[in-house]
């Protein structure tokens, strides 16, 4: 069972992205963690065509979107869950703070989905590993569904091309070691 269930076992919508690594899951898991997607051109301007909105009406500060602004779950030799809470349709995000995974899980706010982020390594043999990544968002009602499935249409794609590089990145940075 991937860890990524214990947060969000129920969700609406989902994307999941894996590759091949020959590396152990240590080093994988250490390179997942160690990613920061700032780093990388193509979602700085992603994220920067993103927040156009938000900056002309005054409403983030000069550090854009990234890892930052989510929260680690849990963390073990196998996976790293991160979770993020806001109506990401906003230009803002709508962000809200949490402290960990179970204040995540007891989040109860109405029209604020939850987001999970999770990576998973597998052992596929002759030291080759597979790192999987899904993300999973679950709309606590019909408002906040009715608000987010466009967005998620919206985004989806360039978050498909963000997901294969992050992938490619922790790849390069796992064969590395």
């Amino acid at each position: 069972m991937p860890s990524i269930d214990n947060y969000l076992p129920r969700f609406q919508f989902s994307e999941t992205h894996s590759c091949r690594i020959a590396a152990d899951a240590a080093a994988i898991i250490d390179a997942a963690a160690a990613y920061k997607p700032e780093h990388d051109a193509f979602f700085r301007t992603m994220i920067g065509l993103r927040e156009i909105p938000a900056r002309l009406l005054g409403l983030r500060g000069s550090e854009p979107f990234g890892m930052r602004n989510f929260t680690v779950l849990e963390r073990t030799d196998r996976s790293l869950v991160y979770g993020l809470i806001g109506q990401f349709w906003q230009a803002d995000y709508g962000l809200r703070k949490f402290a960990d995974g179970d204040a995540f899980k007891a989040f109860d706010e109405a029209n604020v989905p939850r987001l999970a982020l999770g990576f998973e390594v597998a052992y596929e043999g002759g030291g080759i590993h597979r790192l999987t990544t899904q993300t999973r968002v679950l709309c606590p009602d019909d408002a906040s569904l009715r608000r987010f499935r466009p967005y998620w249409l919206l985004i989806r794609p360039v978050s498909g091309l963000i997901r294969r590089r992050i992938l490619a990145s922790i790849r390069r940075a796992a064969e590395a070691t």
